[in-house]
């Protein structure tokens, strides 16, 4: 669990287009990473 203050660890997930995407790229920037947990699940 991450703490308030407390970076990001690494992590890598793929685009609306399916391109890998890591969290290193958007270095010293502001990022708001937004997913829906029950996209592409039945129900």
């Amino acid at each position: 669990m991450l703490e308030t203050g407390s970076s990001a660890p690494h992590f890598e997930a793929p685009d609306q287009n399916g391109a890998a995407v890591k969290l290193s790229d958007y270095r010293g920037r502001w990022v708001v990473l937004w997913w829906y947990p029950k996209a592409s699940t039945p129900g």
